[in-house]
């Protein structure tokens, strides 16, 4: 009798094995499908941090310029101004 239900026994571990593996088939397809899918997600948010890390970076360029540019205006508008003839000074 106890060799009869291991046979058993090992006959229903086949068929689950086989079962499983006929299954597994299939979901190997549908797992490479959405790990492509989660690839492609990561990407798109790498993407948009890439995007905003960039932009931030050249408004704070552009900021950064803007306030040399002007102090490199105003003074060279002062060392003009000391060339200048004296009555054209005051106005």
């Amino acid at each position: 009798m106890d060799i009869a239900r291991g046979e058993l026994v090992e006959k229903e571990l086949d068929a689950m094995i086989e079962r499983r593996s006929r299954k597994g088939e299939t979901n190997t397809d549908e797992r490479e499908e959405l790990w492509q899918k989660s690839v492609r997600a990561y990407n798109a948010r790498q993407r948009e941090a890439n995007r905003l890390t960039w932009c931030e970076y050249h408004r704070g360029q552009a900021e950064r310029c803007r306030i040399v540019l002007v102090s490199l205006v105003s003074y060279h508008e002062a060392e003009a101004k000391k060339y200048l003839p004296e009555e054209r000074k005051t106005a």
